[in-house]
């Protein structure tokens, strides 16, 4: 398996070098900025496995960079930990709305880091590394580009197909609409809303055809999850 591919976005110059020396030693390929502008370009130059991202850097904050990459097609999924001093709720959930999939406040241990790291890296894997994906009976072959329920054959279109394997990279985790568009659609501003309510019934007619547990749960004004605790 290739090497993890990391951005840390951090200026800290003595905790950057602490990482770097944490990560490499786990064999991590790791890319370093301490600019918010520069990490965008990166990230666009060679797509990232994962991001640790400082609330506070340099040109743009973390926040902003966060929200960018959300908004980029290449990066839209890929995991996003951010670094930060802020330990108030009200930041955190900031921090979490705007697209980060952890947040780890300072001081921290790096071998906690390094645990957290690995456990989102776990989660994604599947789909960095071309394999399977899967969630109670569904099974979907990222490299083959084929989805079975059940052992059974379904017939996707792709966005249907994108939006799957969106839920399927965040099980349990409830999306907004808006977050769904950023996410599968990327940036394209024809885009309605209601689009995404459209496809997501066409998903379910799609997976549910062969009868079965409708795993896709609406979020009444939240926005809809991959679950199958269908009356949460």
């Amino acid at each position: 398996m290739a090497r993890a591919k990391m951005l840390l976005v951090e200026d800290d110059a003595a905790l950057a070098e602490l990482l770097i020396w944490h990560f490499k030693r786990e064999d991590f390929d790791v890319a370093h900025t301490v600019d918010g502008e520069e990490a965008l370009i990166l990230a666009q130059e060679d797509t990232p496995d994962i991001v640790l991202l400082d609330w506070m850097v340099e040109s743009l904050s973390g926040i902003e960079v966060c929200r960018r990459l959300r908004r980029m097609n290449g990066t839209a999924n890929v995991p996003i930990i951010m670094l930060t001093a802020r330990g108030e709720e009200e930041d955190r959930v900031r921090g979490l709305e705007t697209g980060a999939d952890d947040y780890v406040t300072k001081p921290f241990s790096p071998r906690e880091l390094v645990a957290r790291v690995g456990a989102v890296l776990r989660r994604v894997r599947p789909a960095l590394a071309g394999e399977t994906l899967s969630f109670a009976d569904v099974e979907m072959d990222t490299v083959g580009h084929k989805v079975r329920r059940a052992g059974q054959t379904i017939s996707l279109g792709p966005t249907e197909f994108r939006l799957l394997k969106h839920f399927l990279e965040h099980p349990g985790w409830v999306f907004s609409r808006e977050r769904l568009l950023d996410s599968v659609w990327g940036q394209d501003s024809d885009i309605e809303l209601r689009t995404v309510d459209v496809h997501i019934r066409r998903l379910r007619k799609a997976i549910n055809a062969q009868g079965g547990q409708d795993i896709i749960r609406t979020v009444r004004s939240a926005g809809y999850a991959l679950d199958t605790d269908i009356a949460g």
